[in-house]
């Protein structure tokens, strides 16, 4: 992108107006151009600014934001931060919103901390220059974006697949709908499904339940000890690492805490490791969208223990990051578009040995 990207925060919260500024100014190649306390005075800002990037209050009176963010991803497509709360609404509305089209979002940095400030600074940043690059899909009228309103009370888990195969999948920038496309078209005898999403801690409880109102297999946040069967994935949860070890004829997740990696907290690369040493040939694996090279290096270590390996491409990415890295590593096997990747894990894995 030509020159500085430029920014428009959208938040009632004068001093949280100020101190985003202040962040994203921070750095050279970022120009906030306007602000605006909801989303009517940001729809005038928008007409008038063009910003490249909006970050938008989940909570605002008025209008809240995802109310807004539907209403401009359907008439004025553009990327989109969501600024969320810790809070249990906060983290479900923020879900909703990724749904509606929102690049990436970030927790709300804590006001009366500056050590806070400081850690999330860099992250703020990084996601606010991803979002600038990201494609951005709008929502076709007539278009039904799928809600984890109606639960899915039809699930039957089946055990015909064995319990030593394995489908890991990562991905972070774009990543919570790419899961989510792929994960809905498992059958309810998929074999186990171990999944990093770069996510803080709570959302990927209220990611983990989303999904499972929404597909056939089971779908659980991980936690240290679980058995990783069939017709289940597991979802690392924020701020702790997730491993798979080998127990006897069973693989069994390590969840536990540990300094970041590739800056993640989750990290792709660590699952990944853990299941090129435990797993082997009876692992298929797939790395979705997402800024940065998280995974790459673990998916060539999964490749050169016999894993079978795809890559989402270019097009289908919200961001080319993670995937374009991976193959550049040279673990990527195969690369196809987002909505071919289901299947062909599920085939992968049908050719899987029948033997650990």
């Amino acid at each position: 992108m030509a020159g500085k990207i430029r920014v428009l925060i959208v938040d009632d919260s004068a001093a949280m107006r100020q101190l985003l500024t202040q962040i994203l100014t921070s750095d050279p190649s970022i120009e906030v151009v306007g602000v605006a306390p909801d989303p009517y005075f940001a729809r005038d800002k928008i007409r008038d600014l063009k910003p490249d990037v909006l970050t938008l209050d989940v909570e605002m009176p008025r209008m809240d934001g995802v109310t807004f963010l539907e209403k401009l991803m359907r008439a004025h497509p553009m990327p989109v931060v969501m600024v969320s709360s810790l809070t249990q609404k906060g983290c479900e509305v923020t879900m909703r919103a990724l749904e509606l089209g929102a690049v990436d979002f970030f927790a709300k940095p804590e006001l009366n901390t500056l050590m806070g400030v400081e850690q999330c600074s860099t992250e703020i940043i990084a996601k606010v220059k991803a979002a600038a690059t990201a494609r951005v899909r709008p929502i076709k009228e007539g278009t039904h974006v799928p809600s984890a309103t109606s639960q899915n009370s039809g699930k039957v888990t089946s055990q015909f697949r064995m319990t030593h195969q394995l489908i890991a999948i990562g991905a972070s920038t774009g990543g919570t709908e790419a899961i989510r496309e792929v994960i809905t078209a498992f059958p309810a005898d998929t074999p186990g499904v171990v999944i990093v999403q770069h996510m803080p801690p709570g959302f990927t409880a209220s990611f983990s339940n989303r999904l499972d109102s929404l597909c056939n297999i089971r779908v659980k946040e991980a936690q240290n000890g679980d058995k990783v069967l069939p017709g289940h994935a597991y979802i690392a949860p924020g701020n702790l690492h997730t491993s798979v070890i080998r127990s006897g004829a069973q693989y069994v997740l390590e969840v536990k805490d540990g300094p970041p990696v590739n800056r993640h907290r989750p990290s792709v690369d660590v699952m990944f490791d853990s299941c090129a040493s435990h797993a082997g040939k009876n692992v298929v694996a797939a790395i979705l969208t997402g800024m940065g090279d998280d995974g790459a290096r673990g998916m060539r270590r999964m490749r050169d223990a016999g894993a079978r390996t795809i890559a989402q491409d270019e097009e289908s990415c919200v961001v080319y990051g993670m995937p374009k890295e991976a193959v550049a590593h040279g673990g990527v096997e195969k690369v196809l578009p987002l909505d071919k990747i289901a299947g062909e894990l599920l085939h992968l894995a049908s050719k899987l040995p029948m033997a650990a």
